[in-house]
């Protein structure tokens, strides 16, 4: 089932094209990662598909069910979300439970399957045993990792990542890419993941989508099997 369908994208940032006749599609069971140069506009692309920015011509589709038939949820991280200051209340554990509360009912008591959740969230990105420590106190790494962690605790039918991995040695890398295949093939998760670490992550993904350009010209999506 096809979640994410972009056709002939065209963006423009102020009168200089960015963006031209992008085309690209992600399906449910498939972990898709998107790569290219620094300054390829890949969160540009990202942004524009998650209706963030308004492409200047071209039609972008997001599934509005799931695989089950129940809304399509969808959790994004942007590039370096974790900025969180010395002085945030939150310990690790409540921020990460945030993720299992439905929009409007932040009191809720949650139940034995929501903190089952939320363990497995934290166990996957290896913050577990620094489950009661301050989000202030943590490293801009650990910190990456707690926000990762609240969106698998909200276990979304479609993962947006840019550049998770920021921060993560490479053994934790070879984790995360691990979860996110088996989040893909067994869950039928659908993930696109922008990352610079291509040659790591070839055994893990199931397709792989390079912004490339011609001198002077916008960027463009070249697809190749990873």
């Amino acid at each position: 089932m096809r979640y994410i369908e972009v056709k002939d994208l065209t963006f423009y940032y102020d009168e200089d094209p960015v963006l031209a006749d992008v085309s690209y599609y992600v399906d449910s069971g498939e972990f898709v990662t998107l790569t290219g140069e620094n300054g390829a506009a890949k969160s540009t692309l990202i942004k524009c598909t998650l209706g963030l920015l308004k492409p200047s011509t071209g039609l972008v589709t997001i599934a509005e069910k799931n695989v089950k038939g129940t809304p399509l949820t969808i959790g994004y991280i942007p590039q370096q979300i974790a900025s969180f200051n010395a002085g945030f209340p939150s310990t690790v554990l409540e921020l990460v439970r945030s993720g299992r509360y439905p929009r409007g009912k932040w009191f809720k008591p949650l139940s034995k399957k929501d903190n089952e959740q939320v363990r497995k969230a934290l166990e996957s990105v290896g913050m577990w045993e620094m489950r009661h420590k301050r989000i202030g106190e943590l490293s801009g790494g650990q910190k990456q990792r707690i926000s990762l962690a609240r969106v698998f605790a909200g276990d979304p039918d479609l993962f947006v990542l840019d550049e998770p991995t920021t921060g993560m040695d490479e053994v934790s890398r070879g984790d995360f890419y691990r979860l996110l295949k088996h989040q893909a093939h067994v869950h039928e998760k659908s993930i696109l993941m922008i990352t610079h670490d291509h040659e790591d992550i070839k055994e893990y993904a199931d397709r792989h989508i390079r912004l490339v350009r011609k001198e002077n010209s916008p960027w463009r999506c070249f697809h190749m099997n990873s």
